[in-house]
């Protein structure tokens, strides 16, 4: 049984039955069939049909935007903006993609020779729960505009969102296959990697469970792009604009109840800036409004389920046992739903759970470094490596970013996702590339082609 919780109160909001194999089966039957038409479209033709994916995403946005909130906990405003993000990524692609997969002119001993770029097939999309329709448009739009057709499976625990998803491709009049849901349990997972009609993989999800997908698509020697956790460093140096910081810092560590992968979670502060900035950041934390997130004024709501808040206040007790200081939150709350307090941790050493653990909450784990050289070493001592920044002075920051071991790295701004921009991970952070010309090249065939006569 597919159950969601409201992690605002605790209470069961909807429970269905898992699609059976025959649903199953035949889901990844017309995606089959959809996918020799599809493929054939111009690219015109298929932007045009993320363009009206956008428009109709709009219009339903007041319908979809409370499904996240009830089987998730989003605070319904950050629910719309996803909603909007999901929209101006499908139109981006729609505009983009011809330029991207653009045959490539490679000169040679042939009359002519390039590289084209053939869709590889059906992309599966197997996703988690705390962007449930970010990350279906992260696959899907530069998928389909490749001239793939998608199979998304989503997470148990929203089985709305993965129903809304799937009617806002038909309601745009997409044709029935290119985009499927099927709503499985994750032991169903491997017969779907392992199906000979999907041809990829997408997965976006923790590590110890990237693992897992990793070595059945390699096992079926099927292509996978996968993105997995984070523990990533936020460099705080002399000369940064502190303000600035602490609110880019603030919230990321806050943004869907800090249940974000790629959102910094060690702040490394320089000595000289450290207590001047960790009055701002409590400052700008302390006023985050948490509450329910069905409400517009809410910033943060629950966290989505109980255990991952146990987990997340076990990371949180161990670090203050070991030394670490609460200057704010730090202890579950009384009342009903997994509602975790916006929590601030200085004085946190290297071996702290919160510094050598992904922490997925809004836990801000701040360490003191004597200087540059010691916030480098710390940056890269974790074995994640998803996304990082640096603040100061322009120079110096990029002088250190190119040592940061990380797939992204910002300046003087906020840790984002952005379809314009590739997005991935090194070391286990999984590998591949989402978004921007990276990411729609992901899941084509770059084909050499040979033209002769022999020049």
């Amino acid at each position: 049984m597919l159950t969601a919780i409201h992690p605002a109160t605790g209470q069961l909001v909807r429970a269905i039955e898992p699609d059976a194999s025959p649903v199953v089966d035949a889901t990844l039957a017309r995606a089959r069939e959809a996918l020799r038409a599809w493929r054939e479209l111009s690219f015109d033709a298929r932007g045009a049909h993320l363009v009206r994916v956008a428009a109709q995403l709009r219009s339903d946005a007041d319908a979809i935007a409370p499904l996240m909130t009830e089987e998730m906990g989003k605070p319904i405003r950050e629910a719309r903006g996803e909603l909007e993000k999901c929209a101006l990524t499908a139109e981006h692609f729609a505009a983009h993609g011809a330029a991207w997969l653009a045959d490539e002119e490679l000169p040679s001993d042939a009359t002519r020779s390039w590289v084209q770029h053939v869709p590889l097939g059906v992309v599966l999309g197997i996703l988690p729960w705390n962007s449930p329709f970010w990350l279906a448009f992260r696959v899907a739009a530069p998928a389909l505009m490749a001239g793939n057709v998608c199979v998304i499976k989503p997470d148990p625990h929203v089985p709305a969102c993965g129903a809304a998803l799937r009617d806002v491709f038909a309601r745009a009049g997409v044709p029935e296959g290119v985009l499927s849901v099927v709503r499985v349990e994750t032991d169903a997972v491997r017969a779907l990697i392992e199906d000979p009609r999907v041809d990829a993989i997408s997965f976006t999800g923790s590590t110890r469970a990237g693992r897992a997908v990793a070595a059945i698509a390699g096992a079926a020697i099927k292509p996978s792009v996968l993105e997995l956790g984070g523990s990533d460093p936020a460099i705080v140096l002399e000369g940064a604009d502190l303000a600035a910081a602490a609110d880019a810092l603030a919230l990321s560590r806050t943004i869907a109840s800090g249940q974000s992968c790629i959102a910094p979670k060690r702040l490394l502060v320089a000595a000289a800036v450290h207590d001047a900035f960790v009055e701002r950041l409590a400052a700008r934390l302390a006023a985050i409004r948490v509450g329910d997130p069905s409400e517009p004024e809410t910033d943060m709501g629950p966290l989505a389920r109980e255990d991952l808040r146990a987990e997340l206040h076990r990371q949180v007790a161990g670090s203050l046992a070991m030394g670490a200081r609460a200057r704010l939150g730090g202890a579950i709350p009384e009342g009903p739903g997994w509602f975790y307090p916006v929590t601030l941790l200085t004085d946190v050493t290297p071996e702290m759970p919160v510094f050598r653990e992904e922490t997925f909450g809004p836990v801000a784990a701040v360490t003191r470094v004597a200087g540059e050289a010691e916030a480098l070493a710390l940056a890269n001592a974790t074995e994640y490596g998803l996304a990082a920044s640096v603040w100061g002075p322009s120079d110096r920051a990029l002088a250190l970013a190119r040592h940061i071991e990380a797939g992204q790295v910002v300046i003087n701004g906020l840790v984002k996702t952005d379809p314009r921009l590739p997005s991935g991970g090194i070391k286990r952070s999984g590998w591949g590339r989402e978004l921007g010309p990276d990411g729609i090249r992901e899941f084509v065939n770059r084909q050499q082609v040979w033209l002769g006569p022999k020049a």
